[in-house]
């Protein structure tokens, strides 16, 4: 296991990952600082909350692209849904840290 620093709207949160998987998780931490960043005005002053939103937005975008996907005349790719499932276990964890960490941060300020 690796620990990667990662900075998301704006405050830095350590997360662990695979060995290997370093730039992946700074990618994704990269995309979902984008999501926080395009809400602008819209940010709640709860962390926590502001990272579902996040999630939200991004689950969305992923569900029209499956549905975009889906329309297509192609055949669908062959997925890896062993190497997806841990994929998203492993950010399931990271996410569960990280608000576990917002949590504690936002009580004891």
């Amino acid at each position: 296991m690796s620990d990667v620093r990662l900075k998301v709207g704006g405050r830095h949160y350590t997360v662990s990952c695979a060995d290997g998987q370093e730039e992946n998780v700074q990618r994704l931490a990269a995309v979902i600082d984008s999501k926080l960043a395009s809400m602008g005005p819209n940010l709640s002053s709860n962390e926590a909350k502001n990272l579902l939103f996040a999630a939200l937005i991004l689950a969305d975008e992923l569900e029209e692209a499956q549905g975009t996907a889906a329309q297509a005349s192609a055949p669908p790719p062959t997925i890896d849904t062993n190497g997806v499932a841990e994929k998203l276990e492993r950010l399931a964890v990271s996410l569960e840290n990280a608000a576990t960490r917002l949590e504690g941060s936002s009580q004891t300020s």
